[in-house]
């Protein structure tokens, strides 16, 4: 007998993927011209050229028997080596290699470090909007995920709500700054008040309660913004990166978990980590992938575009009309839909016009929609008079 509850799974499609879906279809038989595409977050600019001279050295002069091979149960040790280096040269901290674990994204980061921290029964609490696959990652492992409404006026964090629904079951607070889907940064302040706030209820409940820091989008932020190093300001936390946006490797599949130092238990948790993979299935990224990043680690492909593209969609969108809070980082915005219903407007928009956005809903948000605008230049400006007429529609 098949597993009824993922059976379940398979009728509860991604909206975002309806959407691309509807767009590779449109154009398959109306010609690629018949679609402007904002609806999946893949990255649009190559990796750095140092990654690529990296992986054919590697090709041509390492041992073929090293590169093919099996990762270590817990990574690569010079790879977990450099990644801690980097991160305290670049944030000051003092990680050392036992506090690294490579995963296969930020994906396999946060299933290993929510598993790691938080049990059958337990609470972990999360901020909207957030990017829904959270769902599979902490109910999948057993823990209730609870989630803050937006502040859609800011998108920071909605700190009343959030105090209210703190309790003696929370093992874990999860974020993720900057956001999938708005596009903010959480500041400084937002940040150290987070930190407080978890800190005196650690106190008041007797057990630790971690932050689980999700990070992917780290390096896309854009200039002015305030953008802390989350984990050297709490304690009990735990960074879930990945290198796909940085180095715009996303099939590549690497990521890590970085523990605290300061953490409770921190050296077990690592460890902890390789247990886990035992049930996931998970066994470390490629030999070869975890050898080539460990030497460009400090350095990203050019990201400029994403900010080049930012300004221009909210300079024009906002004069149009549209509501945005304006983003900080990541290549998404957030806008506010001119009607409630959040895919009313999107269906619209992809069907009338082919300009393909994404519902809110799915962030937990109403009547917003996501732009992904990790594109060219030159189809943000193409897009710009479909965005002037979608709205004159409304």
């Amino acid at each position: 007998m098949i597993s009824q509850f993922y059976k379940d799974m398979t009728g509860k499609r991604s909206v975002i993927r309806d959407f691309f879906d509807y767009s590779m279809q449109r154009e398959k038989e109306m010609g690629k011209d018949s679609v402007i595409n904002f609806s999946l977050g893949n990255p649009s600019v190559p990796a750095p050229a140092e990654f690529e001279k990296a992986m054919i050295d590697l090709i041509q002069n390492e041992d073929p028997v090293v590169l093919h091979g099996y990762s270590p149960t817990l990574g690569r040790p010079s790879t977990r080596q450099a990644i801690a280096e980097s991160l305290n040269r670049r944030f000051g901290m003092d990680y050392e290699m036992k506090h690294i674990f490579p995963t296969t994204g930020a994906a396999g980061a946060l299933s290993h470090a929510i598993r790691c921290v938080a049990a059958e029964g337990d609470e972990v609490i999360t901020f909207a909007p957030y990017f829904p696959e959270y769902i599979p990652y902490v109910t999948g492992c057993g823990p209730n995920l609870k989630v803050v409404p937006a502040d859609i006026e800011t998108f920071q964090i909605n700190f009343e709500v959030f105090e209210e629904m703190m309790n003696p079951k929370v093992a874990a607070v999860l974020i993720n700054s900057p956001n999938n889907p708005s596009g903010i940064v959480y500041t400084t302040e937002t940040i150290k008040r987070l930190a407080s706030i978890l800190t005196e209820k650690e106190k008041e409940y007797g057990h630790e309660i971690f932050l689980i820091s999700d990070e992917p989008y780290r390096e896309i932020v854009f200039e002015g913004t305030d953008s802390p190093y989350i984990t050297a300001f709490y304690d009990n936390s735990i960074s879930c990166y990945s290198f796909s946006k940085s180095l715009s490797i996303p099939g590549e599949r690497l990521g890590y978990v970085a523990v605290n130092p300061k953490a409770k238990d921190a050296d077990m948790i690592v460890p902890m980590c390789g247990q886990i993979s035992r049930f996931t299935g998970h066994n470390c990224p490629p030999s070869i992938i975890q050898l080539a990043a460990e030497k460009v680690l400090d350095l990203t492909s050019d990201l400029s575009v994403y900010e080049t593209n930012a300004k221009i969609l909210y300079n024009a969108l906002t004069e149009m009309g549209y509501q945005i809070v304006k983003p900080g980082g990541t290549f998404y915005m957030f806008p506010k839909c001119p009607i409630e219903d959040a895919n009313e407007f999107c269906w619209t928009a992809a069907k009338e016009l082919g300009l393909i956005i994404v519902p809110s809903d799915s962030f937990d948000v109403k009547s917003h929609f996501r732009i992904s605008y990790c594109v060219t230049t030159e189809t943000v400006e193409k897009s710009l008079p479909l965005f002037e007429k979608l709205i004159k529609m409304f």
